[in-house]
């Protein structure tokens, strides 16, 4: 189905466009295999490990984009946002390398690694109330106090295309993939990967993976329409968000099919990884192997490319270590 008319396509060019530009800034990220997951799915499985990635979250290619994208005057006056994490810090990574301010609002029941993480990056933290509602009124107030540019955390075109630079290089090295597994939450790295995928190999199946606990998207999905994502306690905190219009519509024309997936699979899915694999992994970017822990050969015969989108975790509560 075509994009609706008031949302612009992303484009392999701005996806290449973003590469370029961020392209000094961030790692190219490894990609991982393992004879011992790949027996055990009867699939070839290729981790494109975005917890290897600055401030440990793809988090990074998006915001960089969008702050190196910014005219002078536009960076002058800093960048505010609003974020549970990941995005936070990346911004906040991303305005020390423009050399302007970064204001972050983030909910009060953010990981303390990832608040700590924010301010260790230069970033100037305001704890709200963990609706996203309080977090939008925060940050339209930080804007209107400062003239600060608000850089959304996916709802950006700027940020979507650097998230869908991890495809590029993904397909880069792993070009005959047959599918792609990829977390939603807000829906801008899904945006970015699918993008890209279609572009370079469309036949090319695309499929998101999200908490069953969040499953906002799946059920958007299947309605063609956003439905907001209610309250939620989900594990993977970094897809508690909304899909906005714009994600939506790229997503209903681009990707396959959304898959959800239970807490306990999400945090199997964690712990193999690190087992296996020897990678630090966070929930959110656990999610893309979880799917293979209640159906192990569900792709049996395929090539799966499998984006790990982050590493960002208290090492204090390890959910196997809670009691």
């Amino acid at each position: 189905m075509p994009v609706t008319d008031h949302v612009a396509p992303l484009t392999l060019e701005m996806v290449r466009e973003a590469h370029a530009r961020i392209r000094p800034y961030v790692n190219h990220t490894p990609v991982l295999t393992s004879e011992t997951l790949d027996a055990r799915s009867g699939a070839s499985l290729f981790f494109k490990c975005e917890n290897f990635q600055n401030v440990g979250a793809f988090k990074a290619r998006g915001a960089t984009n969008a702050v190196l994208a910014l005219s002078d005057d536009e960076a002058a006056r800093g960048v505010v946002t609003h974020s549970s994490g990941n995005h936070a810090a990346a911004l906040a990574r991303a305005a020390g390398i423009r050399g302007v301010p970064a204001h972050i609002v983030m909910p009060s029941n953010a990981p303390r690694v990832k608040i700590e993480a924010v301010r260790r990056y230069g970033g100037q933290v305001t704890l709200c109330e963990p609706t996203l509602e309080a977090r939008e009124a925060a940050a339209a107030g930080i804007v209107a106090e400062t003239g600060a540019a608000f850089v959304h955390p996916y709802d950006d075109p700027r940020v979507m295309a650097g998230q869908g630079t991890a495809a590029l290089e993904l397909l880069g090295e792993v070009p005959d993939l047959d599918v792609i597994l990829c977390p939603v939450g807000g829906g801008g790295l899904l945006s970015g990967v699918a993008t890209v995928a279609r572009a370079l190999s469309p036949a090319i199946r695309v499929v998101g993976i999200e908490p069953a606990e969040a499953d906002d998207a799946a059920r958007s999905f299947r309605a063609g329409r956003v439905i907001p994502l209610g309250p939620t306690t989900t594990i993977a905190d970094g897809l508690r968000t909304s899909l906005s219009e714009r994600t939506f519509a790229h997503i209903r024309r681009l990707v396959d099919d959304i898959r959800t997936v239970g807490e306990d699979a999400i945090v199997h899915a964690m712990r193999t990884q690190w087992e296996v694999l020897k990678i630090v992994v966070e929930p959110s970017g656990a999610v893309s192997y979880a799917p293979f822990v209640d159906d192990p050969r569900w792709l049996a015969g395929s090539r799966v490319g499998l984006i790990v989108s982050g590493g960002n975790i208290d090492l204090d509560a390890l959910p196997w270590s809670i009691a």
